[in-house]
């Protein structure tokens, strides 16, 4: 019973229901005005075959007097499918035709009966079962009342098998309603219950649980893909937060603990100058870890889409200059050269600030593993139109990156072993990635120059859709 009930609350059965009802009623009111008009139809009809054999006895009469009149009406009661015919005295009773007897006061009235009447025929066995009929009774000038009329078995025989068919038609439309329900509805009920199993599990905790998905593209199947799509990126954010949680356990306890010894020095230290330095040391490590946090929130903000809603139409290749500018002066401070090669009037749909920082990461991160390496080639950025897209890249000439650590690069607060010598948090690459996958693009890493063993270096492109 309870499933029934469940079945009877789903939304798509409770509309089926009411599009049964009304094409039932529909149905309904469209036979019943059918049958009505047909039936008014053979009514019309029958009056007007009455009338014709009212006027025809009429002129017999004129014509012979009783004598032809008679007749005639013997002559027309013996056909197939005769009228009715009755002579009947002043007084009202049956002298003569094909009827056995007539209801009560139906010989009284003249011209049109007023309602249907009961009749009975004569039969072989005696009297048959009772008919209904219209007829149309005139006097003849000797006082003799006349009665012709019609049998309405031919319009009720329709309108009962009209009924009957209607009847047989709502029955079987009922019948298979019924079973389109049982069949659809249990296979929904099951699915409601494999669903129901499986958000029992993601509540419990395990998010790795997905909605069942049959392949049917029906409303089940949209709900469920759009689900999972939302469990997908739960199960990201919740990752990247274990991530991030486990790795500032892990990576911000050495400056912390380190801080907090510069700060005890500093107290113990009698020294003015000596205080000065250990204070200005204590800022510089502040400073740093500021930075780590501000890179860690930026990271969080772009990752949960907060800032989806400041997207417009941005000039790239302005962009790409500007950033290109701005660098130059420092490229040459670590003699380095920074040459670029940007195709112009190319916009992109996306959030200004955070592509500027992405492309300011990737320059900062080129120059910081290209100086100080000798026979170094600069750093090179472009900006080009691709048949996948358009590709934003930034390549130097440094070290490179292992094919097989590139994965691990973006994750936050990794740091290659020969790179923890240099200053930085290990969040550059992490938020370049975030800012990508919030403008459905994507992020690529590949070697500048891959014969060069010692120095192959790391292009980082970012490839933009083309909307």
């Amino acid at each position: 019973m309870n499933r029934f009930w469940l079945l009877w609350k789903s939304t798509a059965v409770r509309l089926s229901a009411l599009y049964i009802l009304l094409f039932a009623i529909c149905a309904a009111v469209l036979v019943f005005y059918v049958t009505a008009m047909s039936e008014r139809l053979l009514t019309s009809q029958i009056h007007e075959a009455v009338q014709q054999e009212v006027d025809q006895v009429q002129r017999a009469y004129d014509a012979g007097g009783m004598n032809l009149l008679l007749r005639t009406m013997e002559r027309r009661a013996r056909q197939p499918g005769a009228n009715l015919y009755i002579i009947a005295a002043p007084s009202g009773d049956i002298l003569a035709g094909n009827v056995a007897s007539v209801q009560p006061g139906v010989l009284e009235e003249e011209g049109w009966t007023s309602m249907p009447f009961r009749y009975q025929r004569y039969s072989e066995s005696g009297r048959d079962k009772p008919h209904m009929a219209v007829a149309n009774i005139f006097v003849l000038d000797n006082g003799l009342r006349l009665l012709i009329g019609r049998d309405l078995g031919e319009p009720e025989a329709f309108r009962v098998l009209v009924r009957q068919a209607l009847m047989i038609a709502l029955a079987i439309m009922g019948l298979g309603a019924v079973i389109i329900w049982f069949g659809i509805g249990r296979n929904a009920l099951k699915r409601i219950d494999r669903m129901s199993a499986a958000s029992k599990k993601i509540m419990a905790g395990d998010l790795s649980q997905r909605l069942p998905v049959v392949g049917s593209g029906d409303e089940f199947d949209r709900l469920s893909t759009s689900l999972n799509a939302m469990l997908d990126r739960i199960e990201k954010l919740n990752e990247g937060l274990r991530q991030v949680s486990d790795n500032i356990a892990h990576d911000l306890k050495t400056p912390l603990t380190r801080l907090r010894n510069k700060a005890a020095d500093a107290i113990d230290t009698p020294d003015a100058e000596t205080r000065r330095v250990a204070l200005e040391g204590i800022i510089s490590e502040s400073d740093q870890l500021i930075r780590t946090f501000n890179a860690l929130l930026m990271i969080s903000r772009v990752e949960a889409g907060s800032v989806a809603a400041e997207m417009s139409m941005v000039d790239l290749s302005a962009i790409v200059a500007d950033s290109a500018e701005l660098y130059e002066p420092v490229a040459e401070e670590a003699a380095l050269e920074l040459s670029s090669a940007i195709e112009p009037s190319i916009e992109v749909q996306g959030n200004r600030e955070l592509i500027g920082q992405a492309i300011f990461n990737l320059i900062d991160n080129a120059i910081k593993y290209s100086s100080g390496i000798e026979g170094g080639k600069g750093i090179s950025i472009g900006l080009t139109r691709r048949p996948d897209g358009i590709c934003l890249s930034v390549a130097d000439h440094g070290p490179g990156i292992p094919a097989e650590k590139r994965e691990d690069v973006l994750k936050r607060f990794y740091r290659l072993d020969e790179s923890r010598s240099k200053p930085g948090t290990g969040l550059g690459l992490s938020l370049v990635e975030a800012v990508m996958e919030l403008h459905g693009g994507r992020l690529e890493l590949s070697d500048s120059e891959p014969d060069n063993t010692e120095n192959r270096g790391l292009t980082v492109s970012m490839i933009f859709p083309v909307k």
